[in-house]
């Protein structure tokens, strides 16, 4: 057994936690481990001098006794081998120092047994109207879903038989696969990380321990929600097969398309169409809005694709925020089916507000023709 001092061995002070022992000591397996110094002795006794200071540190007993009595006091502990600790495999001392790096657990790096694995989240597809999207609602979801199998108790095995340990993991779940010097841990291959086999399944679920039924949820929709939108049901999605807890259930929210409204954030949208006397002379109109009828003052002169904005129509957003508005574009409708004396009133009309009053009564037309003709002139220079 080394006779120099343990600390001095890893380079670290007498109240070194167990970190920085860690980490000094993976520094020095790192630099001098055998596999990366061949045929060189030298490396070797110095691996094997920080691996015997590692294992007496780390261990609070032996520390303590080391610190009152020195080297004596590991020499002499029960466990003989080399130093006093029991002749440690080095598998099992980098299992402790890199098992937080390559999957592997504490306590010497031996296998903790078949992991237990969280059961897959589900998404479920809900389209719904723009009405209750807007005030909220509550339904009901008819969910096809897993549950452990009635035959077997979830067990997977006939009725009568149980599930044995795996010949390959003996039952851990895990085997330990060596990759150049250091040894990494990975679920068994055999059963998946299961740690059990089945060797006489059970008839009705076939050995998957599971069957599918069909149950129903109500999930309440809050104000607000939009296209995209989800809602996490905790714990009513999958099953897991390994025992862990079950997954998530994730509602999608679908809006579907209104026949008047369109949304846009916390806003809405509609296009009321509006004939041309009343966008000449001016008018008032009922318009539409989720909460019921308003009127929509319409000024004399109004164009078509002019845009009204109702405050507070609109849409109270689901994660706060001030209620949208009611954008209402009107759209000028052309008179069709006209009668003989329709025509002639409005072909006198039209006398009235063309020739020498078209820039008075039809600003842009005239500005627009006036545009033209300059575009065709200046075509002619």
């Amino acid at each position: 057994m080394s006779k120099r001092d343990y600390y001095e061995i890893l380079g670290v002070q007498k109240n070194a936690d167990e970190p920085e022992l860690k980490k000094a000591y993976r520094r020095l397996a790192m630099k001098y481990h055998p596999d990366r110094n061949a045929d060189d002795e030298e490396a070797a006794e110095k691996f094997k001098e920080a691996k015997e200071a590692f294992e007496v540190l780390k261990d609070p007993a032996k520390r303590q006794a080391y610190d009152q009595f020195g080297h004596d006091a590991v020499n002499h502990q029960p466990g003989g081998g080399h130093g006093g600790f029991g002749g440690a495999d080095i598998n099992d001392i980098f299992g402790d120092v890199f098992g937080d790096i390559f999957g592997g657990g504490g306590g010497g790096g031996r296998s903790r047994g078949p992991r237990v694995y969280r059961g897959d989240d589900l998404q479920y597809n809900l389209e719904i109207s723009l009405e209750d999207a807007v005030s909220g609602t509550t339904t009901e979801l008819k969910i096809p879903t897993h549950v452990p199998c009635d035959a077997c108790d979830g067990n997977g095995a006939k009725r009568g038989t149980s599930p044995s340990n795996c010949p390959t993991c003996h039952g851990n779940g895990q085997v330990r696969m060596q990759q150049g010097f250091f040894s990494v841990q990975q679920p068994c291959p055999a059963c998946r990380g299961k740690g059990k086999v089945i060797t006489d399944p059970c008839p009705k679920c076939r050995g998957v321990g599971r069957s599918q039924k069909d149950k129903t949820l109500s999930v309440k929709i809050p104000p607000g929600v939009d296209n995209g939108d989800k809602i996490r049901l905790s714990g009513e999605g999958e099953m897991s097969d390994s025992g862990g807890p079950a997954g998530d259930l994730y509602v999608a929210i679908n809006v579907a398309k209104h026949a008047i409204f369109n949304r846009d954030n916390a806003d809405l949208q509609c296009t009321v169409p509006i004939n041309f006397a009343t966008a000449t002379v001016g008018g008032e109109l009922e318009v539409p809005t989720l909460d019921g009828k308003v009127k929509l003052k319409i000024p004399a002169g109004t164009q078509s694709e002019k845009t009204f904005r109702l405050r507070g129509k609109g849409v109270k957003p689901v994660r706060g925020g001030p209620v949208g508005d009611l954008l209402c574009k009107v759209r000028v409708e052309t008179p069709v089916n006209l009668s003989k004396s329709q025509r002639e009133l409005l072909m006198q009309f039209h006398e009235t507000i063309s020739g020498e009053n078209a820039q008075k009564h039809s600003p842009q037309a005239h500005n627009w023709l006036g545009g033209v003709k300059k575009f065709f002139d200046d075509l002619r220079t």
